[in-house]
């Protein structure tokens, strides 16, 4: 199997997803790269650290799915889990000293474009709408936190007039 490359096709739309996704995708292609090596070492580092991350991603947008109320952030989570049990369980035969990064590089690639077309698109309205809705309510709490100022200036200003004004009465 060859590298992976990214089309735009796989896209979501929400830049921290797509960047992540980007990321799991650059660790299958460098453990792809190791196995040429059979460097053994190399190959336990990248699966490690490809792990912790894609659970860190996972973390993430679940996180962002419940968040943006996606009806079926619960049977994605659990599409997460079993996958995050089957990735365990090759790291273990691997550390047990099983040659599995053929069948784990072969899994991972068919796994995550499929996901990503799938599982993933499935959610982008939901969570496109809730991020409006965030920037718009956090515009709004701009336009009124400075609103408030500007008032609060104004009174200030009308309390404090220099002592010419105060004499006059203006």
């Amino acid at each position: 199997m060859a590298l992976l490359q990214w089309v735009p096709e796989l896209d979501t739309g929400i830049a921290e997803i797509d960047t992540q996704h980007k990321r799991i995708v650059d660790y299958i292609n460098k453990l792809h790269e190791l196995r040429q090596t059979h460097h053994r070492e190399g190959l336990a580092e990248v699966i490690a650290e490809m792990v912790d991350y894609t659970i860190s991603h996972f973390a993430f947008e679940e996180a962002l799915m419940e968040s943006a109320g996606y009806m079926f952030s619960g049977p994605h989570k659990k599409v997460h889990d079993l996958f995050t049990r089957k990735v365990a369980e090759m790291q273990s035969r691997f550390d047990g000293g099983e040659d599995v990064t053929a069948e784990l590089h072969g899994m991972l690639s068919r796994w995550l474009f499929n996901h990503i077309r799938n599982e993933d698109h499935a959610y982008i309205d939901s969570v496109q709408a809730y991020q409006r809705m965030a920037v718009s309510e956090r515009d709004a709490s701009k336009a009124q936190i400075k609103a408030e100022i500007l008032k609060e200036l104004a009174e200030e200003r009308g309390r404090s007039k220099g002592w010419l004004a105060r004499l006059l009465g203006v």
